[in-house]
């Protein structure tokens, strides 16, 4: 038979915590702790009676371990002032030898070829480079 929640929480607590510690550290463990018992409390009237506990919730833990990893990985990192960037200067063109060999594709090649390279947007490509 499991025991009140109350009682498995005042046993698991400590090696939780400690766990949590040493894996998201102490900024982070004190949510992660929240968060796995909070799951634990959800989840325990379902535990059968013969479950490893602290096993259980020490997988829970990992899991919010996890989970806080992932979400430190998405979120944006602060500045303390955004470099301004500037206009940059378009390579030189190259000579007419290559855009004789541009304008020998096919019109589809060629279409790839421009908005790659001469970034030529929203025009029509076959008026650029006739045939």
């Amino acid at each position: 038979m499991t025991p009140p929640f109350q009682r498995f929480l005042d046993d698991q607590r400590e090696p939780v915590y400690r766990f949590l510690v040493a894996a998201v550290g102490r900024d982070g463990a004190d949510d992660c702790f929240q968060e796995t018992f909070l799951a634990a409390l959800r989840a325990y009237p379902d535990l059968r009676p013969d479950s490893n506990v602290r096993a259980w919730v020490l997988t829970i833990a990992q899991h919010k371990a996890t989970d806080h990893h992932r979400a430190r990985a998405r979120a944006p990192v602060p500045v303390a002032e955004v470099e301004p960037t500037g206009v940059t200067t378009p390579p030189p063109l190259p000579d007419d030898e290559m855009w004789d060999a541009v304008r020998s594709l096919p019109p589809r090649q060629r279409a790839a070829i421009l908005l790659r390279y001469a970034g030529v947007r929203h025009r029509r490509v076959d008026t650029l480079l006739p045939m």
